[in-house]
């Protein structure tokens, strides 16, 4: 095992972030390179799931759904979740305010990181609601920012969800987000 100490480890800030190649996350000052090209299945889910977005606040001109893009928290974390709800975002280059819902599609090298450093990210920045999404089970695992913490408020595959208290009355068809890769 190696003695190495967090405090020897090289320390990256946004100006770091800015000028890698590749696929990347800043976290707390650390890298963590992203996967390379995602299955078919969790690009196909995450599209489908910015429809089901859009199509639900597609007469509120405060918000927008965004797939992929960064979201700079301060100048060492840098996060790029896989779908965002973001509202009153003056940003142009990264998103700067904290997104009022935010999917993460599982992938195989994503596992850990969404369900642990993520979701005490997203929960200490108090994104109102946090959705972690299997596309092997093809389920919604739907937390919801409560007294600062989040709570489970189930797992989703055939129902819809609207959610409240946020700028745009959002809502999402999982029954259609799933409906594709039910039969294969």
């Amino acid at each position: 095992m190696s003695n190495i100490k967090l405090e020897n480890l090289p320390y990256y800030t946004y100006a770091d972030y800015e000028i890698w190649e590749g696929e990347w996350e800043l976290i707390n000052g650390i890298p963590y390179a992203t996967a390379p090209s995602l299955r078919v299945n969790h690009q196909a889910i995450s599209s489908l799931i910015v429809f089901s977005l859009t199509e639900s606040i597609k007469d509120c001109e405060q918000c927008l759904v965004l797939m992929e893009q960064d979201w700079k928290l301060n100048e060492s974390t840098i996060l790029r979740p896989d779908v965002m709800l973001v509202c009153n975002e003056p940003g142009d280059a990264f998103v700067t305010k904290h997104p009022e819902i935010i999917f993460e599609v599982l992938s195989k090298n994503s596992i850990k990181k969404d369900q642990n450093i993520k979701f005490e990210i997203y929960q200490e920045e108090k994104v109102p609601y946090y959705i972690i999404v299997s596309p092997d089970d093809l389920k919604a695992s739907l937390y919801r920012l409560e007294n600062n913490k989040y709570s489970k408020l189930g797992d989703f595959t055939h129902e819809q969800f609207a959610f409240d208290g946020l700028t745009c009355n959002a809502r999402i068809d999982f029954q259609e987000v799933f409906r594709r890769f039910r039969d294969k």
